[in-house]
């Protein structure tokens, strides 16, 4: 049996083990002195007949006190015995957190009390998102788009017929809770090689997950226990989709890596096929979530694309949880070029439809002037926040400084992710207080016994 292999030599807990039940053996004869009941028997009979001579040199009166010496001694050995076998055990399985165990336990704990939140998107934005959301709940879901068709992601599309795994590595390694060298190995892009120049490890690895499992939705589950996942990452659909874009103009393209066209206004973009099947357990995530999160990120080739997946947009209207969209800092050229935070909410709502959201985060922190020219040269400008337009459109802004201080107009992780939480603090607070106004005015008994 497994469990003898606990009196192995060198597995370092028997000293322990034994320390442990010497405590027991105390805790039990310092109970029989003071009341004289046997627990134990034979063995604790004669630790209490010797205690009980010792004591004998006492005043017969001090007996239960020498008893509750011996109990105190007994507990002080089984707290040592436990302490220094599970501190034995952590130095085999954790050796790098022993020091911090009581940390981590209580670091993981809070985590799993957190909001379950629903973050939608792909790219870079729901990365840094992503990185951020880990640090106030370990209930998170991302769902990923699956439209890529450039770059690494499109050639093993092409080659190997699986789904772009780019934008599910990246939010893989974002939510990673794993060492810095795997996610650089996960992140690392050949330089040289014949048909491996251009590729990152992390989609070889998904993609070689997605043929040994046969499916990519299990490869990405896979792919999350190595990396240590806080949460959970799903693709929007694992069927093979495209997106195409219609502009002003009245051309069309067929391509996600294509759709970007320097001075050509994006009219609307669509799924082809359009009857794609969404991944049921992104639309469970949806219905169950305290929060969801679009954004941010590109506009029309890392948002609208799952919300394109049919039963995805539905599944977020008809969702009890907070839905809010953080737009975007800058501008992107050939995509949302003079666009405004109104005109980035118009686009969602023109195609997902209406009462999918209900707050906008903006960054009201200013883009440093260096930074901004740099931006400008490129065609990209920091998004203005036109409040009046948001509020028709019935959503509420909520204003923050969400600049990072990197040399890139991003988010700031940790910043967004607090902006995140103190506006659920708020929506959850202002939820209550209109439960007792409801209450109060069903039953006014309820509301006089409740002080309203």
């Amino acid at each position: 049996m497994d469990a003898w292999k606990w009196l192995y030599p060198g597995m370092g807990v028997k000293r322990w083990l034994l320390l442990m039940a010497v405590g027991v053996l105390l805790v039990s004869a310092g109970f029989t002195l003071i009341v004289d009941v046997d627990l134990l028997g034979a063995v604790e009979r004669s630790i209490a007949r010797g205690v009980g001579r010792l004591a004998g040199f006492f005043h017969p009166a001090a007996v239960p006190a020498v008893g509750i010496l011996v109990m105190a001694a007994g507990v002080l050995l089984i707290v040592l015995g436990l302490r220094r076998m599970i501190r034995s055990l952590l130095d085999v399985v954790l050796p790098d957190n022993v020091d911090s165990l009581a940390n981590l336990v209580y670091r993981r704990q809070h985590l799993r009390r957190g909001p379950k939140i629903v973050a939608i998107g792909g790219g870079t934005g729901l990365s840094t998102l992503l990185r951020g959301l880990k640090g106030i709940t370990s209930n998170i879901t991302a769902i990923v788009t699956v439209a890529d068709d450039g770059g690494s992601s499109g050639r093993l599309r092409e080659e190997m017929g699986v789904p772009p795994p780019g934008d599910v590595r990246n939010t893989l390694v974002a939510l990673a809770d794993t060492e810095p060298l795997m996610e650089r190995l996960f992140q690392y892009r050949f330089q040289t090689g014949e048909g491996l120049k251009g590729h990152s490890f992390g989609n070889l690895f998904i993609a070689a997950m997605t043929e040994i499992t046969g499916d990519f939705e299990q490869a990405v589950r896979e792919s999350s226990k190595v990396l240590a996942v806080r949460g959970q990452v799903l693709p929007a659909t694992v069927q093979s989709v495209s997106l195409a874009a219609e502009y002003d103009d009245g051309t069309r393209l067929v391509g996600e890596s294509r759709l970007p066209q320097r001075g050509k206004r994006i009219r609307r973009v669509a799924l082809e096929p359009p009857n794609v099947r969404p991944v049921a357990e992104a639309v469970r995530a949806i219905r169950d979530a305290d929060v969801i999160i679009l954004g941010p990120g590109s506009l029309y080739t890392s948002i609208l694309p799952n919300l394109l997946v049919p039963g995805i947009a539905e599944a977020i209207r008809r969702a009890q949880a907070m839905r809010v969209y953080v737009c975007n800092v800058m501008t992107q050229p050939g995509e949302t070029d003079g666009y405004q935070a109104s005109d980035h909410v118009r686009a969602i709502l023109e195609h997902a439809g209406p009462g999918i959201i209900d707050y906008v985060i903006l960054n009201s922190g200013r883009v440093p002037h260096a930074l901004a020219e740099k931006y400008r040269r490129e065609g990209a400008y920091p998004v203005v926040n036109d409040m009046p337009a948001l509020q028709a459109l019935g959503v509420v802004p909520m204003t923050r400084s969400l600049m990072s201080h990197a040399d890139v107009a991003r988010h700031d992780p940790e910043r967004l992710a607090l902006a995140v939480r103190d506006l659920w603090e708020m929506h959850r607070a202002a939820r209550g207080q209109a439960s007792k106004v409801w209450m109060a005015r069903l039953w006014p008994a309820w509301a006089r016994r409740n002080g309203g």
